[in-house]
């Protein structure tokens, strides 16, 4: 049997590749994000994340094709957006810290701001 050499270039398949899946509520159910090829690296992911592009994700699959290997990546970008939410004073949303606390391999704790009061 005679294997047809592939018409996708090995070079953009070389590489580890990030897909997101997300929870679109009851009626819609859970399904992988349509994403561009480019948008796919860890960094951009964790970006996108942390803007708010995925509203509720449920799982993240990290996979190369030429290599030959996937693997279930949930927990890695969980301890990842700990650690940037922990570097940053950008406020993380209830969802997103649901998220971590589900996945994360390590403990996260978020400081809430409290709001001080005058005393007089």
């Amino acid at each position: 049997m005679r294997l047809a050499p592939s018409i996708v270039p090995a070079d953009r398949l070389d590489r580890d590749i990030y897909l997101v899946l997300e929870d679109f509520g009851a009626r819609a159910g859970c399904a992988w994000r349509e994403t561009d090829e480019a948008d796919t690296d860890l960094e951009t992911v964790l970006k996108n994340i942390l803007s708010g592009q995925y509203a509720y994700p449920v799982g993240i699959v990290c996979f190369n094709a030429v290599d030959g290997w996937s693997r279930d990546a949930t927990a890695e970008v969980a301890d990842a957006l700990a650690e940037r939410a922990a570097q940053t004073d950008a406020e993380v949303p209830l969802v997103l810290q649901d998220f971590i606390n589900a996945n994360a391999t390590r403990p996260f704790h978020m400081q809430l701001a409290l709001p001080l009061r005058s005393i007089s």
